[in-house]
Order: structure tokens, then C-alpha cells, then sequence
């Protein structure tokens, strides 16, 4: 089966046109988070028990993959549909981080040979590389979408309708200003243009000037700048960015999936060099820019292959402790699992 683009996939949950098996990947993981609960939500009906039939599984657990296909088995409880959410897909280019696996071909392909018709699945990948076979196998059985970088013109109208869902108005200088300082990341330009409606009240219009001043540092201090440090072991840097991105306004649960984002992206580049893949490769595989290569590769370069690898598995454990308010709710007990994260990375 062919992947669908964004729109295709608008299209048919217009048309309530509901696929028992959906696999959602790519680099824009807020749009893929996004359609995930989107499906989610027009899976069920006004008086369905949603409670009772909306599950979550993590395949960073060893177990998860068993445990969500037989709840996907399972008939939904007072309600139409069951929904099951698989998130930490991973089926990586050199295998060794795969959360699916060749030992899960028999049970995967079972399920996805026969879905039950009362339950949704949404595999939510990180990472899924094409030319492996499960990837093919997932892609081959379910409705798969992409969801690649957005173009400038994707993200100008992106910011457009932010500031118009925020209640707050902007020329169209001031919306390709922010853009500009932004970049190509929505999950942070949904972010900053929260920020800056706000920040406008109460007359609601966002100003250049306004934009300058809480916007500037995010194109002054990349925020790989602190992926870098934690790479190269420079500890007091490391805690100067991350204070500077905090005490700017980025939300912690979307600073980490950066830095895990880009922890990944660095493994994976890595791993090509040591198999002798020649600089046009890795950029062109990982998408990178060509203003951003020289600082990207040097930090791979510097990176020790056994050193990202811990820190990729030590990722998952600031996410829980955010999510489940370890140590504190709210931003501060966020803030402080990032602080933590970030000096035992240094100490490692």
C-alpha cells in the first residue's frame, strides 16, 4: 500500500473513514502526535466509554508489543471501538535500538493478516526505516502516513492559523518573522506563537517588536547547542544553554523530545561513518541542512558510540518522571528532571 500524505489521511477521517491499522512516521513529530489523537477522537462516538477503551502502549518495554496486539483482541467496553496507541516504534537502519524486531514477525503478522474490526491500532514511530522488513511488513498492511519537515509556504499558513486559533491578529512581516526565528520545528512554533498571544493581551496583535523581544535568543542558541555540549562532555555549558532555552520559554516535554531527537539522529550518523558512508550520505539520509552540517557531523564525529547509546536509553526515564510529576507537577518539577538529566549526562 502507497503511504498517504497529511491530506489524504484529513480526507478520510472527514469522510469517518476509519482504517483498523494506522502507522504514523516521520521527522514532524508534533503533526504525527497531533493526527494520532485526532484519530483517536473520531474513533468514538458521543456516549462511548472512552476511558474504559483508549490505551496506551510503550514498546520500551520488552513486553509491550504482546501486550497491546492482545488488548487490540480484545472487544471494546461500552463502546463502539477500541483504540490502542503503540508509541516508541522503532525500526532502525543499523537494528540495534529496534523496538520491533524479526522474533515479533509471527505475532505482528497474525494481527495485521486479521485485524479486529472493533479496534484501532496507531503505531507511532520514531524511527522506521524503509528498506528493513518489518518496516515494509507494517507499511504493507495498515494505512501509513508520513509526516516529512513542512515547506516554508506549509509553515506560514501553519503560523497563520496558531495566531488566529490564539485570539490574537499579526501582519504578514510579523508572521514570516517569526518563522524565520523559528524554523522548521511546529511543535516549537505552536509553542512561541502561544507565547507571544499571550504576551499581546489585551489588545491581541503581535508586534515585531514583541516577536524580537522573546524570540531572538532561539536564532542566537540553537537548541543542538545543548546536544553538542552534553556530546563533547563540556558540562558548564551545557547547564548555561539549557537555562537560557528554559528561562526562554520552551516546554521541557518538547525540549526533551529535541534532545532525544537529536541523540537519535547522532547515533544514526554515527553508525553510517563507522560503516564508511561518506559525508553526502549522512546528510542526505538524515535531512540535514547545509548550514547545519559541519556542526552536526563534527559533533558525531566526537561522539562516543557507547555514550550515545546510554544516553538514548536514559531519555525514556526524564519522560516518565515529567509525565508523572516525580519530584513535583507542573513546569518547576519539569524543569528540575531536565536539570537532573542533564548533570547525570555530564557525569556519565
Amino acid at each position: 500500500m502507497a503511504d498517504l500524505t497529511r491530506d489524504d489521511l484529513r480526507n478520510l477521517l472527514k469522510r469517518r473513514e476509519i482504517a483498523p491499522v494506522y502507522v504514523l512516521f516521520g521527522q514532524e513529530t508534533y503533526l504525527r502526535d497531533r493526527a494520532a489523537k485526532t484519530i483517536a477522537n473520531f474513533s468514538f462516538g458521543e456516549g462511548d466509554f472512552r476511558d474504559f477503551n483508549d490505551t496506551t502502549f510503550s514498546l520500551n518495554s520488552a513486553d509491550g508489543l504482546p501486550q497491546a496486539l492482545a488488548a487490540a483482541a480484545q472487544l471494546p467496553m461500552m463502546a463502539a471501538r477500541r483504540v490502542i496507541r503503540i508509541t516508541d516504534v522503532r525500526i532502525t537502519a543499523a537494528g540495534r535500538l529496534d523496538t520491533i524486531k524479526e522474533e515479533h514477525e509471527a505475532m505482528l503478522s497474525a494481527y495485521l493478516a486479521d485485524p479486529s474490526e472493533s479496534s484501532v491500532v496507531i503505531f507511532v514511530a520514531d524511527e522506521l526505516n524503509g528498506v528493513r522488513k518489518m518496516s515494509k511488513l507494517l507499511k504493507a498492511k495498515s494505512v501509513a502516513v508520513e509526516f516529512g519537515t513542512l515547506k516554508e509556504t506549509e509553515l506560514l499558513e501553519w503560523a497563520r492559523g496558531s495566531i488566529q486559533d490564539a485570539g490574537a491578529s499579526a501582519d504578514e512581516g510579523v508572521v514570516r518573522q517569526i518563522v524565520d526565528l523559528v524554523g522548521d520545528d511546529v511543535r516549537r512554533l505552536t509553542t512561541e506563537i502561544e507565547k507571544l498571544a499571550t504576551a499581546a493581551l489585551p489588545d491581541t496583535i503581535i508586534t515585531a517588536e514583541l516577536v524580537a523581544s522573546l524570540v531572538a535568543h532561539s536564532r542566537e542558541l540553537p537548541n543542538f547547542d545543548l546536544t553538542d555540549h552534553l556530546v563533547a562532555g563540556r558540562g558548564r555549558q551545557a547547564i548555561q544553554v539549557l537555562k537560557k532555552i528554559l528561562d526562554d520559554g520552551a516546554e521541557p516535554l518538547a525540549l526533551l523530545g529535541l534532545i532525544s531527537y537529536n541523540f537519535r539522529r547522532l547515533l544514526m550518523a554515527k553508525e553510517m561513518m563507522s560503516r564508511g558512508s561518506d559525508r553526502r550520505e549522512v546528510a542526505n539520509i538524515l535531512k540535514l541542512r547545509y548550514s547545519d552540517q559541519e556542526s552536526f557531523l563534527a559533533a558525531a564525529r566526537r561522539a562516543d558510540l557507547a555514550r550515545l547509546t546510554s544516553i538514548i536509553r536514559r531519555l525514556p526515564e526524564t519522560d516518565l518522571a515529567i509525565k508523572t510529576s516525580v519530584g513535583g507537577g507542573g513546569s518547576a518539577g519539569a524543569r528540575m528532571q531536565l536539570e537532573m538529566l542533564v548533570c547525570d549526562l555530564i557525569a556519565a
